[in-house]
């Protein structure tokens, strides 16, 4: 694997949603779920917006692309993409749930395992090859997560699910890769909205009315939403979904930082030997890309 513009992309894609807290953080007065709600509709509209004004051109030509292949193809990109937009929202929902109703651990520890799961599932799935190291890494990461989840069975089982929510989303975005890509996470955040719809009145609260609720939104939308998932959604052109599940733990590793340094949370011995293992992990996986080795 080469240091390339699919690489940048996967990185910086976690990077960005590592800060992810730093916007969130100020909205803990309101409804999880209203955060969920307005997050997927006002992102819908953007892009919608954006694809309509802006890159017209570029969804004309998928369209006549998609409408050349045969229908095997055809119903197959369908499939991952619907796919797609019911992962996404399935994740982010049993995200939130586990925040409200299990445990802040739990979600945070969704994302440790999930990279395990992806590069396994690619493994076996997408049957992409992984080198002796490679592996050893995935040990290491399986190792720091036994130690981040001894003695609570519980979180770990909600965690298991929710990682291998993203994790699918990862491997069926891996193999939908013929279109734009802003076209498709447009399409997917257009179903993602037609799924919430129905639970909306029944579980919305009042419309909020201070202007911060839109502001930070509005951030949350743009910063935290759409350009990472473009950029995740634009690695996996490039990249194998193993390796893209592996730099996802630069998101919990800046999670853990920021808890430490900047909300000033308590740690312990635990977690400091269990992400001083993700951070050999991370370079053990990527050891032909950091020392040059082919």
């Amino acid at each position: 694997m080469r240091f390339n513009k699919y690489y940048l992309s996967a990185l910086a894609s976690f990077v960005i949603w590592g800060f992810f807290s730093l916007a969130l953080k100020p909205l803990h007065d309101y409804a999880s779920l209203d955060i969920l709600f307005y997050r997927i509709f006002l992102a819908t509209v953007l892009l919608l917006g954006i694809n309509l004004l802006f890159r017209k051109k570029e969804v004309q030509q998928d369209w006549t692309v998609f409408k050349q292949l045969d229908k095997p193809t055809r119903q197959r990109i369908v499939f991952l993409t619907v796919a797609g937009g019911f992962l996404l929202v399935l994740n982010w929902f049993l995200f939130i749930y586990a925040i409200n109703h299990v445990s802040l651990q739990s979600a945070s520890f969704a994302y440790m395992i999930c990279p395990i799961i992806t590069t396994v599932l690619a493994f076996f799935l997408l049957r992409e090859k992984l080198s002796f190291w490679q592996w050893f890494s995935v040990g290491l990461c399986v190792l720091s997560c036994a130690i981040l989840s001894y003695g609570h069975i519980t979180d770990l089982i909600y965690s298991l699910v929710i990682a291998f929510s993203f994790a699918l989303y990862l491997i069926s975005q891996r193999k939908n890769n013929q279109f734009d890509r802003f076209v498709v996470l447009t399409v997917q955040m257009l179903i993602a909205s037609l799924v919430i719809i129905p639970f909306f009145p029944s579980y919305s609260q009042a419309v909020p009315q201070e202007s911060l609720f839109y502001l930070l939104l509005v951030v949350i939308v743009i910063v935290f939403t759409i350009i990472p998932l473009y950029l995740n959604l634009y690695a996996l052109k490039g990249m194998n979904s193993s390796a893209v599940g592996i730099l996802m733990y630069t998101n919990p590793l800046i999670h853990f930082f920021l808890a430490v340094f900047y909300f000033k949370e308590a740690v312990n011995v635990n977690q400091i030997v269990a992400y001083a293992l993700i951070v050999v992990s991370i370079v053990v996986f990527n050891e032909r890309l950091i020392f040059g080795r082919k």
